[in-house]
């Protein structure tokens, strides 16, 4: 989560450009076009690149290199990848920064001299976009960086970066800065092993949220990859603090298996057995050369159902998530609800007027894809979509062989399958039916709607937002106080319907959800559609306690599980009220922590008689206290909630929201030493 960025205003001049009421418009030529050389694309857009230049863009470089890494073990080269997050070198102290140190124990990159640069191949593959060994048939069978632009655009984005290679019983070393090389490769010792070590600092010019690593982040990450490769050891270390380094080290003979076995931790399964199939999928295209060659697809499936209402499946390309699925996604749907389908028809497993759809045979469901392809068309750098359509075809083949096989020797696990399913389909209709009676526009729903909701003026969905406020107090204060131009308030009672535990049916009977779907006009589940959103800021607001922190995480769980896409798109918002309000006179200070409260007392209140109040509740304040310390822009706090990983914001919802006990217990033991302000 990051917190909400502030937007100058353009200036005349600026908005004069904009608008083409420019007077030098008529001297625009050939003189005004600028033509970007080597690396530099990368430096003046590297959004293009890595997505943002926020946290995500900067973990963005480690994925880059690692990715590499990986690419040399799906070659079968190596064995082992180190990922180091190393302290900083305080070059710029103005500018605290972590460094990363990536160590493979493949073949070390190329050191040769091209035969088109006259320049080293390494040299190259960090200086050049769109170099590397994954355009040329005999380097990599499969690969997940495509592109040829990771290690030159992490280099373009690093400070410096430096790149040791342990090859032909030699160890060689080339060094660069912001992308140019300021050390040619040099020959420094011999080395019994193989392999490559790249180290680098991100840029400061380019970075300016954080240059800070994530260990957690990167760690999650690593251990997904180490699932997703059986033959792959993967340690991460965090060197930062000498005297409390902390290290994991990751290895999963079982793979995508023990993946499935991982993301059902906290669930009642409904069958011990995993369903499970490595299989070789082969189709046929023109070479570069315009000869029909066969390639081979590697398809790896793994699946279990568990009695949850929610289903959990993720996609991968060699090794890449591909977070908005694709063809190979879609085969696996395909063959999972035909061969289900079939088996219950053919054991007479329907009852009269029952049937099942694809959305009814995902209830429960926790499923792992992992395909590896020799050419795989991503949509863009991001690589999110497969559009290969061959790969369809072979899935839905592979897999549906696989689970009619299973579910043929598997009779009992079978029949609770299609049980599950069967009620998955009868909760379906419910569903439905509470749908079409959210949708009647009946006067009483209306003034229902009315009476609880307090709408802005404005119908620009771009400009409005909506502040959902714990209790009618706040929701009171909050109506009086807001800017109604754009501001809307929707008063919640008491705490939401927790709907990690139920059908959709039960949460579409619950009047607070009811009310939220009406305000907010996208609907819900397989009917979401985000265009309809009527407000592209939605505010969670509640009391800076412990209840109110429990109605945020409801509010959440929510949106996260039938608005999933409003997160999505970077709509929905935590607000932050103030702890405390220190007084001395007329001086007055809204705090929002006790050690701002606590270096205020100290910098600006010490020797006065200053009176603190703890605020309890957004209750106790006034309409102009609530607007000027969380409802105006100009000095309000609101998080942006995002949704980085949807694998850990799913496991992390099912462990604080579920039906199972234990790991809530464990996690509240070993994170109760963090909790403070605890209202008894």
């Amino acid at each position: 989560m990051e917190k909400e960025e502030k937007v100058m205003e353009a200036s005349k001049e600026e908005i004069a450009e904009l608008t083409g009421n420019n007077p030098d418009a008529n001297n625009y030529g050939a003189k005004n076009i600028r033509i970007l050389k080597g690396l530099e694309p990368v430096r003046e857009r590297p959004g293009m690149y890595i997505g943002s230049t926020g946290k995500t863009g900067l973990h963005h470089l480690v994925w880059e290199i690692t990715d590499n890494s990986v690419d040399e073990a799906l070659a079968g080269y190596a064995s082992h990848i180190k990922v180091e997050i190393l302290p900083d070198d305080n070059t710029n102290p103005d500018h605290p920064a972590s460094i990363i140190r990536v160590t493979d124990d493949g073949r070390g990159m190329p050191i040769d001299l091209h035969p088109e640069t006259k320049r080293p191949a390494l040299e190259a593959i960090f200086s050049v976009l769109h170099a590397g060994g994954k355009f040329d048939d005999g380097a990599y069978k499969v690969s997940g960086g495509l592109h040829g632009v990771g290690a030159s655009v992490v280099n373009a984005l690093s400070e410096w970066l430096e790149v040791t290679v342990m090859r032909n019983g030699k160890l060689y070393t080339e060094r660069f800065e912001r992308g140019a090389v300021v050390s040619d490769l040099y020959e420094h010792g011999t080395s019994d092993h193989t392999g490559t070590i790249v180290t680098f600092k991100p840029d400061y010019e380019m970075f300016h949220e954080t240059l800070i690593f994530d260990y957690e982040t990167i760690r999650e990450r690593m251990q997904k990859t180490a699932y997703l490769n059986s033959v792959l050891t993967i340690t991460v270390e965090d060197l930062r603090d000498p005297e409390n380094i902390i290290s994991n080290t990751y290895h999963y003979e079982g793979g995508i298996k023990e993946y499935v076995q991982f993301l059902g931790t906290g669930k009642t399964l409904l069958h011990n057995d995993i369903i499970y199939t490595n299989s070789i999928g082969s189709y046929k295209e023109l070479n570069s050369n315009g000869v029909e060659v066969k390639r081979d697809v590697i398809i790896e499936v793994a699946m279990q159902y568990n009695t949850s209402y929610n289903s959990t499946i993720y996609s991968f390309v060699n090794n890449v998530t591909t977070n908005e699925g694709g063809h190979h996604e879609e085969g696996f749907k395909l063959a999972l609800s035909r061969e289900l389908k079939k088996y219950a028809e053919n054991n007479k497993l329907f009852k009269k007027d029952e049937d099942i759809t694809r959305e009814d045979t995902l209830e429960g469901l926790v499923a792992i894809i992992s395909i590896k392809h020799p050419n795989p068309e991503f949509e863009g750098q991001t690589k999110s979509k497969l559009g290969n359509p061959e790969v369809r075809g072979l899935v839905n083949k592979a897999f549906g062989e696989a689970l009619e096989r299973y579910l043929g020797e598997h009779p009992a696990d079978a029949k609770t399958i299609i049980d599950k399913i069967l009620a998955a389909s009868r909760a379906r209709k419910a569903a439905q039916a509470a749908r079409d009676a959210t949708r009647r526009k009946s006067p009483l729903d209306n003034l229902m709607l009315s009476s609880k909701l307090a709408d802005c003026r404005c119908k620009d969905p771009s400009k409005s937002e909506i502040y959902l406020v714990e209790g009618d107090s706040a929701g009171g204060s909050a109506k009086s106080g807001r800017n109604s131009n754009y501001q809307a308030i929707l008063p919640l009672r008491g705490k939401v319907l927790n709907v990690q535990k139920v059908q959709l049916a039960r949460a579409l009977e619950n009047q607070e959800i009811q009310t939220m779907i009406r305000a907010i006009g996208t609907g819900i589940g397989e009917e979401f559609d985000i265009t309809k959103a009527r407000y592209h800021k939605i505010v969670i607001m509640t009391d800076a306690d412990v209840d109110g922190e429990h109605i945020c995480i409801l509010l959440l769980t929510f949106f996260y599980r039938f608005m999933r896409g409003l997160i999505e798109a970077g709509y929905i918002y935590v607000a932050k009220p103030p702890l405390y309000r220190i007084q001395f006179g007329k001086q007055m200070d809204y705090v929002y922590s006790d050690e701002d409260l606590e270096r205020l007392k100290k910098e600006k209140y010490s020797g006065k008689k200053y009176d603190v109040q703890r605020y309890k509740g957004l209750g106790e304040m006034d309409a102009i206290q609530l607007w000027d310390t969380t409802m105006d822009p100009r000095y309000r706090t609101l998080t942006r909630v995002h949704l980085e990983d949807a694998q850990v914001a799913d496991m992390t919802f099912e462990m604080l929201m579920g039906e199972e006990v234990e790991p809530r217990k464990v996690f509240i033991q070993e994170n109760a030493h963090f909790a403070d302000n605890i209202d008894v």
